[in-house]
């Protein structure tokens, strides 16, 4: 599903901005939608389709780049 962004933002900001939560919680019943937000903490890891895996509150979207969310989507930045 590509998503139009704006020039600068960081891969929280794109998928939220589009839905409520990031990611599923490992650990619980639950959906993470970032935490510290300063990339200290380990709410926003999420995986780029290449399997890098980046924090989403400090990484900027690049045109064409693809992210998977765990919850059964792609996300890709165009």
């Amino acid at each position: 599903m590509p998503l139009e962004v704006f020039a600068g933002d960081t891969v929280l900001t794109a998928v939220l901005t589009h839905r409520r939560n990031l990611r599923p919680f490992e650990f619980a019943d639950a959906a993470r939608a970032g935490f510290c937000l300063m990339g200290a903490c380990q709410d926003c890891w999420v995986h780029l389709e290449t399997g890098e895996r980046v924090r989403a509150c400090s990484t900027q979207v690049v045109e064409g780049m693809r992210i998977a969310t765990n919850l059964g989507r792609c996300f890709h930045a165009k």
